[in-house]
């Protein structure tokens, strides 16, 4: 007995308790700042979307959902998916080791559309594009330009001025980018794509002006203008 309350009472045991207490604090505290950052970008996401149907998928216990968002009839995509990855808060010994390979929260949003594309474009962030998984995988036959949005340097793949026009068109009626670090349009895919940071309360503002925008990059968008012109 007499050797237990020795134990007990040497610094290096108080310590560990101490340790372990704060451990448990940061797990409760990680995985409920996750969840409310999960449900805001997800409930931002909806409230664009507008979805006829939609599902949730977790795929990473407090860092990680997916989302399919099937749109309704008449829109300018099919579907609408979503893929949100989270620094592990809940976690203290391996967050610093997160942050610095990941730096930060993800999400990843792929528009399916419904219409043919023009031309492949890649607005995104330069520091962002130096990461090896975001390389461009087209880039050699691209024209780019640097220009800087907001605060931050980003980098324009393009084709043509039309394209360009486009999207300096976009980054001039929106001048700052918020959380947004890519977009893109991909016409082999029929597929557009955005990568942002999901901080609480900010995915719908970015979001939904991108979502309202990218359906003028559609082939059927340039052909009806032209039509209109010709008739004028």
């Amino acid at each position: 007995m007499f050797a237990h309350q020795e134990i007990i009472t040497q610094p290096i045991f108080i310590l560990f308790i101490g340790f372990s207490f704060a451990l448990t604090l940061g797990y409760f505290w990680g995985k409920r700042k996750n969840h409310k950052i999960i449900v805001s970008a997800c409930q931002d996401l909806v409230a664009v979307v507008e979805p006829e149907d939609q599902n949730f998928t977790n795929i990473g216990g407090a860092i990680g959902y997916h989302a399919n968002l099937i749109c309704k009839k008449g829109s300018p995509f099919s579907r609408v998916d979503a893929t949100i990855t989270l620094l592990p808060r809940h976690s203290w010994l391996y967050l610093p080791i997160s942050k610095m390979i990941r730096k930060y929260d993800r999400m990843f949003i792929t528009l399916y559309f419904d219409r043919p594309l023009s031309e492949e474009a890649h607005l995104i962030e330069a520091r962002h594009a130096g990461l090896g998984q975001r390389k461009i995988r087209n880039a050699q036959r691209l024209k780019k330009e640097e220009l800087k949005w907001g605060k931050y340097n980003f980098f324009l793949y393009y084709n043509s001025s039309k394209t360009h026009d486009a999207f300096i068109g976009f980054t001039r009626k929106n001048p700052e980018p918020g959380i947004i670090r890519h977009i893109a349009v991909v016409p082999d895919q029929k597929k557009g794509f955005v990568f942002l940071i999901p901080e609480k309360g900010k995915v719908h503002e970015c979001f939904a002006r991108i979502y309202e925008w990218l359906p003028s990059l559609g082939k059927d968008n340039e052909s009806g203008r032209n039509a209109k012109q010709r008739r004028s």
